[in-house]
C-alpha cells in the first residue's frame, strides 16, 4: 500500500489540487517550538507536499465557525519521512503548524500512516489554535477486504456536506471505524453520531483494558509469592472478560 493509493481514494477535485512542495524551512520557522524539534524535522523529514486545499470555492462545502474553533479549510499533505525519524513527534508538529485541520499521509520506510486531529481556539493566545484532544491515526498496511472498504470510504464526496467541521469528523469517524475494524476484521462506518459515539467509547475502553491487563502480566511475571501472583491471574481473568465486551461493543 503506498501514499498514491490513499490520494486516488480521496478523490481530490481538481480544483482543490496544489500539489506544491513544502519548505521544510517553513516547518522550522513556525513549527518548531525547541532546538531538538528544529533537529528532528531537519534531520526526520525528506520532503512534505501540500497536495490539496478543502474550501468553499473548491469543494462546495461551507465553511465552520462557532466559538471554539474556525474552519476555513482543510488541508490535504503528505510527509514522507526518513528511516529513524520520530514519526509521532514529526506528525504532532505539523498537526500543530498548521492553522487548518489537516489530512496527513505519512511515509516512512515500513509503513504508512494516516492522522487527523481537530483544533480550536488556544484561551492563552489570541487567535492561535492548538489541538483539541490526541491525534486520530489509521495505520495502512496490506490490501484485505476491510482495508479496501475503508479507503473507498475516504473518498471527499462521500463525508458530510454540512460544513468543513462536519466532513473532517465524517473522517474522524472512518478511521473509528478502521481501528474497530483491526479487532473485528470488518469495517463498518457508525451510522449515526450516537453509533459513532458509542464505538469511540468502545475503542477507549478496549485501550485502557489491555495497557492494564500489559500491565497485570508484567507484574504476574516478577511476582514471586504464589498467593500474590494467584491473585494478580484472577484479576487478569476478569478483565479479560471485561475486554470481550469492549469488543462486542465495537
Amino acid at each position: 500500500m503506498t501514499a498514491t493509493s490513499v490520494i486516488a481514494a480521496l478523490c481530490l477535485p481538481a480544483d482543490a489540487r496544489v500539489d506544491q512542495r513544502v519548505p521544510k524551512k517553513l516547518l522550522v520557522e513556525n513549527g518548531a517550538p525547541t532546538a531538538a524539534d528544529k533537529r528532528q524535522i531537519n534531520d526526520g523529514i525528506e520532503e512534505i507536499h501540500w497536495l490539496a486545499a478543502l474550501k468553499p470555492a473548491t469543494i462546495g462545502v461551507p465553511i465552520f465557525r462557532d466559538d471554539t474553533r474556525e474552519y476555513l479549510e482543510i488541508t490535504v499533505l503528505s510527509l514522507i519521512l526518513r528511516a529513524g525519524a520520530k514519526a509521532p513527534r514529526l506528525t504532532e508538529l505539523i498537526h500543530r503548524a498548521i492553522p487548518y485541520p489537516v489530512f496527513l499521509i505519512q511515509s516512512q520506510p515500513g509503513g504508512l500512516t494516516l492522522s487527523l486531529a481537530h483544533l480550536r481556539w488556544s484561551q492563552g493566545q489570541s487567535g492561535q489554535t492548538v489541538l483539541d484532544g490526541p491525534l486520530i491515526t489509521a495505520t495502512v498496511n496490506a490490501e484485505t477486504p476491510a482495508m479496501d472498504a475503508f479507503l473507498a470510504s475516504l473518498n471527499v464526496t462521500s463525508q458530510p456536506r454540512q460544513h468543513l467541521h462536519a466532513l473532517y469528523q465524517g473522517w474522524m469517524e472512518r478511521f473509528e471505524a478502521h481501528a474497530a475494524a483491526r479487532l473485528t476484521g470488518s469495517f463498518t462506518p457508525a451510522l449515526d453520531a450516537a453509533a459513532a459515539e458509542r464505538r469511540r467509547t468502545a475503542l477507549a475502553e478496549h485501550e485502557r483494558l489491555t495497557r492494564e491487563m500489559t500491565s497485570l502480566r508484567t507484574r504476574a511475571g516478577k511476582e514471586t509469592q504464589l498467593n500474590r501472583r494467584v491473585e494478580l491471574n484472577l484479576q487478569l481473568k476478569q478483565l479479560e472478560s471485561r475486554l470481550v465486551e469492549a469488543a462486542e461493543a465495537l
